[in-house]
């Protein structure tokens, strides 16, 4: 493929956005194009997965078209197409890697199979240059908490997971039982300015114990609680809800930089990112610890085609000469970043 830059055409549908772009090697999004599904899902308060199958199979080929359109490229010009193969909804992933798969055998392109997690930890090297290999990751989103020592592309040495729920399933939770609607986490977050975190007790799981790992589950209970309760204000609730939250994210990474040995910068990501109250705390540990802290640009925190295109980007440019993933690859509504991690107490197959 020579040394000129590579064009990866990426494809996301892992959730609720349908999401395509053109990315090159050298960190420009050429083009890209993201299709909500708020409208659709907000009467339910929250995802419904043959709903988000159904909007992506609808969705997907006129925005593959328009963006093609509009980056003035057409496929024979890429360089290879990137498609999410998981984890995620089972229905919408296989929406997303078919498509891939036809475009890269009417092509002749490789087909990049991408781990959406990768997606999500690679994002902050789409932005930042400098951002070099390895680095301390915090990936938070709908579906996962994990800490992570990204050593290098497709190299993840996974140090914590939650034991029960993501955190920005705690968000979208505390914004049903709140009656914010969907999506949960900038509804909270927004309410949260105008209340008191210190007014309603809510509990802090498992900070204080060795094991570095995550659990929100008895937190989302304890909100319910409070709710039902009716001695509190909602926006009691949800600042002190995020506080709580951002008091076990801040108390699980110090247990985890103690045993992870040495990294030069503090990374976050995943959709939970782009709270602010939550970036602002990890700065301030990042900086307590002598290191860098680096978050990518709002728009790389929530699900994207430009993070799936970058993937296969740092994939071409570790190995050049790479020709596809076999195009009879399933897709995996499970994929852990790092299998040979041991299994956590009661964290199942979502660790």
């Amino acid at each position: 493929m020579g040394s000129k830059a590579h064009i990866v055409l990426g494809i996301e549908s892992s959730c609720d956005e349908t999401a395509v772009a053109l990315v090159t090697s050298d960190r420009r999004i050429l083009a890209e194009r993201i299709a909500s599904q708020e409208k659709e899902h907000a009467p339910y308060g929250g995802v419904v997965p043959e709903i988000a199958a159904r909007a992506h199979a609808e969705r997907l080929a006129p925005m593959l078209e328009a963006v093609m359109e509009d980056a003035g490229l057409s496929l024979a010009q890429v360089d290879a197409v990137a498609a999410t193969a998981g984890p995620g909804l089972i229905g919408g992933v296989m929406v997303g890697l078919v498509s891939g798969k036809a475009l890269a055998m009417a092509s002749g392109k490789p087909l990049i199979a991408v781990n959406h997690l990768e997606g999500h930890a690679l994002s902050p090297r789409l932005a930042d240059e400098a951002l070099g290999f390895p680095y301390l990751l915090l990936l938070v989103s709908g579906g996962h908490c994990q800490i992570l020592s990204v050593e290098g592309v497709r190299q993840y040495r996974r140090l914590a997971t939650t034991i029960d729920d993501a955190l920005g399933e705690a968000f979208d939770k505390t914004a049903k039982i709140l009656g914010l609607g969907y999506p949960g986490g900038p509804a909270v977050e927004k309410l949260a300015l105008e209340g008191d975190p210190e007014a309603v007790p809510l509990p802090r799981p498992l900070k204080g114990s060795k094991e570095p790992h995550f659990s929100f589950a008895g937190l989302k209970s304890a909100v319910l609680r409070a709710y039902e309760s009716g001695e509190h204000k909602a926006a009691d609730i949800a600042a002190s809800f995020q506080q709580a939250a951002v008091d076990c994210l801040i108390d699980r990474l110090k247990e985890a930089l103690g045993n992870a040995g040495p990294h030069p910068a503090l990374v976050v990501a995943g959709g939970v990112a782009a709270n602010k109250a939550v970036r602002g705390a990890l700065e301030s540990l990042a900086s307590q610890h002598q290191m860098q802290f680096v978050a990518p640009p709002f728009k790389l925190c929530t699900d994207n085609a430009a993070m799936i295109a970058w993937a296969g980007c740092e994939r071409l440019m570790i190995d050049p000469d790479f020709a596809g993933d076999p195009l009879n690859l399933k897709a995996r509504p499970r994929w852990p970043l790092d299998p040979d991690a041991e299994a956590v107490r009661g964290a199942g197959v979502k660790a």
